[in-house]
């Protein structure tokens, strides 16, 4: 197939196809979408019915699959939207339920409206008591994200009158329930996992404040949750709330396109996460900063790093969509250093490993003529290793940021009357037609 523009103006491109099969030459007019900032969109949905011919994308990095007012990225000026707010601005004056609100109505709350939302929000917080038995069922040594897959998954069996997508009301109910729960079951995991009682959501705290009380509290003694810890949990469940058509949100509209149950879809969005070229990237800066042990060992595993035939590779720098310094990173940047002197983190190994990393990151030729910048996944992995949260949760914490998200863009989804269920297609490569006989052997 060879395909050529002939004509352009801004609303139509005039496309000719030579098919791979016989029939000559079709011509189809495509239209050109304008969306309200980023590149514009040729319409491709007639391509095949009128000139036999997919479109070949794999990843899907030249495609949208959606039309979405939620978030907007340039990733070449190092840009991120949620509604049109900078997430700079956001993250610096906003709660993340203020965030979530906004990811979800479209609009900063009003006082009387934001203090409706964190009610109906907190009226939720608890989870199902028979929930603690179904705990019990995963091994001891359980990854706390697989305890979250399958406790998430388990929910529409618990919340069965909240699982009707075409009610609006049963729609924004679980979704309430899921904000509300998620730090609850993330909480529970990491208690389960080290062998403490579980605690009970605090209503009277914030959202960051109770999901580090649930963690960090025990029955035995008063626990006071540090302000200046609070405020960076915040801002990194903020800065990690949702990211434009990424893998796992990608997941969950796909998933939700079929018509499936909410907690279903924020199933198959946490189950995306997990792979250590997404959510589980943070958990691989810490790895990776335990592979090299020692300051003194940098200048190897960076000669390593710029050489094209070692596969490895040093996680937490660069980013594939920004080319530029990831906005998100700036503001953990800041944060990182308040938490260390916070805590007086000094002299820590693994932390003075990553400030070392950091400067010379910033500072050689071959890292900043590839744009190779630390991303949010570098400074917030420090931040929650300094704060005392196990590695194994990092991907957990980032699964509760992106909960809202995800919600968000699943409503969008089901409010969307162009919305299809998924079904990309394919390039086949395999055999041609051939018949089975019983007598031939293979390749006969």
């Amino acid at each position: 197939m060879t395909a050529r523009f002939l004509d352009e103006d801004n609303d139509l491109a005039h496309l000719e196809v030579i098919p791979g099969r016989p029939g000559g030459v079709k011509a189809v007019d495509l239209p050109i979408l304008h969306g309200t900032m980023g590149p514009a969109v040729l319409d491709i949905r007639k391509l095949y019915s009128e000139t036999d011919c997919f479109t070949y994308d794999p990843g899907y990095t030249s495609t949208a699959s959606c039309e979405s007012k939620i978030t907007f990225i340039d990733g070449e000026k190092g840009i991120l939207l949620h509604r049109g707010y900078p997430i700079e601005e956001l993250a610096e004056n906003c709660s993340f339920l203020q965030v979530a609100y906004l990811l979800m109505e479209g609009e900063i709350p009003t006082e009387e409206e934001y203090q409706t939302f964190v009610k109906n929000i907190t009226f939720h917080t608890m989870v199902h008591e028979q929930l603690r038995d179904f705990y019990r069922g995963f091994r001891r040594d359980a990854h706390p994200m697989a305890v979250m897959l399958g406790v998430v998954g388990a929910l529409s069996a618990f919340y069965y009158d909240s699982l009707d997508i075409r009610d609006q009301r049963q729609r924004m109910i679980a979704s309430h329930r899921l904000i509300a729960k998620m730090p609850t079951i993330a909480a529970m995991a990491h208690k389960y996992s080290i062998g403490q009682p579980f605690m009970y959501p605090q209503n009277d705290l914030g959202y960051a404040e109770n999901l580090l009380y649930m963690m960090f509290a025990t029955p035995t003694a008063p626990f006071k949750v540090n302000p200046v810890v609070a405020r960076a949990l915040n801002k990194i469940l903020i800065l990690h709330a949702d990211h434009e058509q990424n893998a796992s949100t990608s997941t969950v509209r796909l998933t939700g396109s079929s018509g499936a149950n909410p907690f279903a879809c924020i199933a198959a969005g946490i189950a995306c996460l997990w792979g250590p070229a997404h959510g589980g990237a943070n958990e691989a800066v810490l790895n990776m900063l335990t592979q090299i042990g020692h300051k003194d060992r940098i200048p190897e595993f960076i000669k390593r790093a710029k050489d094209k035939n070692d596969p490895f590779r040093l996680m937490g720098f660069g980013h594939r969509v920004y080319k530029h310094y990831d906005p998100r990173a700036s503001v953990l940047r800041k944060v990182c250093q308040e938490v260390l002197e916070e805590l007086d983190y000094h002299g820590e190994p693994l932390l003075e490993l990553a400030k070392e990393l950091e400067k010379i990151a910033l500072e050689d030729p071959y890292f900043i003529e590839k744009k190779l910048y630390p991303n949010v996944d570098f400074y917030s992995g420090i931040i929650l290793k300094a704060i005392g949260i196990p590695t194994c949760m990092f991907t957990v914490l980032f699964a509760v940021a992106r909960t809202v998200g995800w919600i968000a863009q699943w409503m969008e989804m089901i409010g969307d009357p162009s919305q299809k269920i998924g079904r990309p297609r394919q390039l086949y490569t395999g055999h041609t037609l051939r018949h089975y006989r019983l007598s031939s052997p293979r390749g006969v």
